[in-house]
């Protein structure tokens, strides 16, 4: 399963800026996209686990104190994917590495421990910034599942192998929801625009964080609660 940078953001709430930050060598990597980084950058679904685990930290925690406890993390020899550790933060910033028996300071202070990033929770739904919420990752509408087993991990509609895109582009060419079922038999009228709303909300990572995010599709009465604002 293969994610291209505009997905990856969408679907672990980091912006498009900070992904090219995250992995720049000239700042110290924090996570080097699994799949590719040339000549099109490509992350897995571990690294976009990884990526929720920081975006959550980032409530807390500093991008310095993040990168040091990834450093710690490596001293102390760990060296799996990030996405196979449970890290939390305290309401201070201090990150902690929690295994079946303790829980590994990751910083010089460790605090009182407030769990608010274990990686069981980083599949669920959580605000990332004021505004945004980033959704399910295994279930981004409620039409839609994404499996990385099933269609290389794209979002697909729910029971179904039908990419969301497939379906968003038809209704962008003005295929209404309840015609969708002509040249996809299986997808419901609802299923249908849930894929649009989330097409839009992928979308919304490419424009100007800058700008504020306006609907001008007249099918559409009211903001998803997921979009930028």
């Amino acid at each position: 399963m293969t994610y291209p940078t505009k997905m990856a953001a969408a679907l672990s709430g980091a912006t498009v800026n900070q992904l090219r930050h995250w992995r720049s060598p000239r700042t110290g990597p924090l996570l080097i996209p699994e799949i590719a980084v040339s000549p099109k950058v490509m992350y897995s679904f571990r690294d976009v686990l990884a990526l929720r685990t920081f975006v959550r930290l980032r409530a807390n925690a500093s991008l310095q104190k993040i990168r040091s406890a990834i450093g710690s993390l490596r001293d102390i020899g760990e060296a799996d994917h990030l996405a196979a550790y449970r890290l939390v933060s305290d309401r201070a910033g201090n990150i902690q590495l929690l295994t079946d028996e303790e829980a590994v300071s990751l910083g010089r202070n460790a605090g009182q421990l407030q769990l608010v990033a274990i990686i069981g929770e980083v599949i669920e739904p959580f605000a990332a910034r004021p505004g945004v919420l980033i959704p399910h990752l295994l279930r981004p509408r409620p039409g839609l599942t994404v499996d990385p087993e099933t269609q290389g991990g794209t979002p697909v509609i729910a029971g179904t192998r039908v990419p969301y895109d497939a379906v968003a582009d038809l209704m962008r060419d003005g295929v209404p929801a309840e015609r969708i079922a002509d040249y996809y038999p299986a997808v419901q009228p609802g299923a249908a625009n849930d894929a649009l709303d989330f097409a839009r909300y992928v979308d919304s990572y490419a424009i100007d964080p800058r700008r504020r995010f306006e609907i001008t599709d007249p099918r559409v009465t009211a903001p998803s609660p997921y979009w930028p604002r």
